[in-house]
């Protein structure tokens, strides 16, 4: 009898180890959960068949944009979250509060793998630039959007959606700060641009270039950012409703240095896109000179870097390379706090 019981009691055993192991080959096996959050843009765009312009930006929907690309099904468990449905020339400080918030909120299921953003290529660098500083998770966020609307001939909005998809949903792109996927290639938030008002090649990084490539599905990545970003960022907006104002004002032959003092009488920070290396005229330093605000120093050059020896004013603090437009995101988190102009120098040396 006792022989009978042993061999019972074994047979129970191995039947919950088998049952355990099957389990763990089902979630191993599963698709990773991706969070698609759908802002808009060109590519939600809807306009007369075949042609690439004169369409109407965030005409569909996130489940309208998922439908169109069926090969979705083959690379993750798609999640869609429609956060708003504009041009993304109309994106503000609100979105990207609500982008981030949701984001941190989210990541903390396990559940899910990552996170794909459909935005309009018009303002998805800075879009990016600011959730990088501002998302507190390692898992991949990758932005993506299109040249051309859903309605055009060959458009290239189910292309960059899948291969975002493939890279959200990947290891390889884990703990890599915010990345923007456009045209089979991989770019870093901090240094992606866009560069063209109508090519599919529209978005590029400049003197850095993209830091990997998708083929096939498949995510090759060969460098990695080396600035602050997400996790180790001290940037935190969760009890935030917007975002200090800050301007940007750019310099040409004769500019109008009245508009300095104008920036400095309604705005909390002051981004010059300055000639060259971030040079203005004689009247711009006496005018610059007195300005209490912050002020940063850019270029309107798309490449290069600004350093503290190329200043012409002594209360100004360099942008490094970035862009004016960048730059001022960066400045409008330093601005959440009282800061010196010290910090400044500081934070824009490793941000």
């Amino acid at each position: 009898m006792k022989r009978i019981i042993a061999i019972l009691m074994c047979l129970v055993m191995a039947f919950t180890l088998l049952s355990a192991a099957a389990g763990e080959t089902a979630v191993s096996g599963s698709k990773p959960k991706v969070v698609v959050l759908a802002t808009g843009g060109t590519i939600a765009g809807v306009g007369e068949a075949g042609k690439t312009a004169g369409y109407k930006p965030g005409s569909l929907t996130a489940e309208e944009l998922l439908s169109a690309v069926p090969q979705l099904a083959d690379v993750a468990e798609i999640e869609a979250v429609q956060v708003c449905n504009v041009n993304s020339d109309d994106i503000t400080a609100e979105v990207w509060l609500t982008l981030a918030n949701t984001i941190n909120t989210m990541a903390a299921d396990p559940a899910v793998k990552g996170f794909v953003i459909t935005h309009g290529t018009d303002t998805m660098e800075e879009t990016a630039y600011f959730l990088n500083l501002t998302i507190k998770t390692d898992k991949p966020v990758v932005l993506t959007g299109s040249m051309r609307p859903s309605t055009s001939i060959s458009a290239d909005g189910p292309m960059n959606l899948y291969e975002s998809v493939c890279v959200a949903a990947s290891d390889e792109a884990a703990g890599q700060g915010v990345l923007i996927v456009f045209s089979d290639r991989i770019y870093a938030a901090r240094s992606v641009t866009k560069t063209s008002t109508y090519s599919v090649m529209a978005i590029a990084a400049g003197e850095t270039g993209s830091i990997g490539i998708v083929r096939d599905g498949t995510v090759f990545l060969y460098e990695t950012p080396s600035k602050l970003h997400t996790m180790d960022s001290e940037f935190d907006v969760s009890g935030l409703k917007t975002l200090p104002k800050v301007a940007i004002i750019y310099f040409s032959v004769d500019a109008d240095p009245e508009l300095l003092r104008y920036a400095a009488g309604h705005y909390d920070g002051l981004v010059i896109a300055g000639a060259g290396a971030g040079e203005f005229s004689k009247e711009w330093i006496g005018i610059i000179n007195e300005l209490a605000i912050p002020v940063v120093i850019s270029s309107r050059i798309d490449d290069g870097v600004i350093t503290k020896d190329n200043l012409l004013c002594e209360n100004t603090v360099a942008a490094n390379n970035l862009t004016p437009q960048k730059a001022a995101i960066l400045l409008r988190l330093a601005l959440t706090h009282e800061v010196s102009q010290e910090k400044l120098e500081e934070l824009f040396l490793h941000y």
